[in-house]
């Protein structure tokens, strides 16, 4: 059964950073393209950074642009995203989603708060 697990989520003051991590398992992780999404309340879900299969090529929301970074590891089955100079607004929950062909899943989210 496939299956994504967040991590690394909590409370970081202003100009904090984190890194989440998404383990997964249940699939062929090294086929799939990762993206992370965050979800503020009553805000829509947004799409974040995204990390392809091969080349690792890599795409960031412009609100996050210079100040995350997505990575992955094939080898532990996980994807990262690394959070640096972290804003108030950056508070949300965190997704972590994988895709292939017809194929998505899911994590259950972290939460990550941004606050003095």
């Amino acid at each position: 059964q496939a299956q994504l697990v967040e991590s690394g989520g909590g409370l970081v003051q202003p100009g904090g950073s984190l890194r989440l991590s998404c383990a997964a398992s249940g699939f062929t992780f090294s086929s799939y393209a990762m993206r992370w999404y965050r979800q503020a309340p009553a805000k829509e879900r947004e799409l974040v950074a995204s990390i392809t299969t091969a080349r690792g090529s890599t795409n960031y929301a412009d609100s996050v642009k210079g100040r995350f970074t997505i990575s992955r590891d094939n080898a532990k089955n996980t994807v990262y995203l690394q959070m640096n100079s972290l804003k108030p607004e950056d508070t949300a929950v965190y997704y972590c989603k994988a895709t292939r062909a017809l194929y998505v899943y899911w994590g259950q989210g972290t939460q990550v708060t941004v606050s003095s």
